[in-house]
């Protein structure tokens, strides 16, 4: 399947993405944050239906990035498809973390986003994230 939609929503979509990463590689809670819609769902491996809402999503990513030292986060997109108001995408994600410990983790991952426009801007309602592939070098 290919993109389709309005390219300025696609385009609009994808500096989603890219925000969304440039703040995990800052550590910046606050910019990350700011991603997500209020009713939003975080759906990782291992926590079932996801973390339901940003006043929850937040704080468990806090948690999560405190035992990195460096994390480098790449995104590729895969279709994104517009429809209105809502959309939805598949990125294919390339992560490297330093842990804290001195441990290193190579992941492959995918997500499947699903996506909603609210006053004009476009934030993430549900990202499920699914590891492909995860390599790690002990400290």
């Amino acid at each position: 399947m290919i993109s389709s939609g309005p390219v300025e929503d696609r385009l609009a979509i994808r500096e989603l993405v890219e925000s969304y990463n440039d703040a995990v590689m800052r550590f910046d809670a606050e910019a990350w944050g700011a991603n997500w819609a209020d009713d939003g769902i975080w759906a990782l491996p291992g926590t079932g239906d996801g973390i339901q809402g940003k006043e929850n999503i937040v704080p468990m990513w806090k948690n999560a990035m405190s035992g990195f030292d460096f994390v480098g986060f790449f995104a590729s997109a895969g279709p994104i498809v517009v429809n209105g108001n809502e959309a939805h995408a598949t990125w294919y994600q390339q992560e490297f973390l330093h842990q804290k410990d001195g441990s290193r983790r190579n992941v492959t991952g995918r997500y499947e986003d699903d996506y909603v426009k609210r006053d004009g801007r476009w934030f993430f309602r549900k990202r499920q994230y699914n590891i492909m592939h995860s390599e790690v070098t002990p400290g």
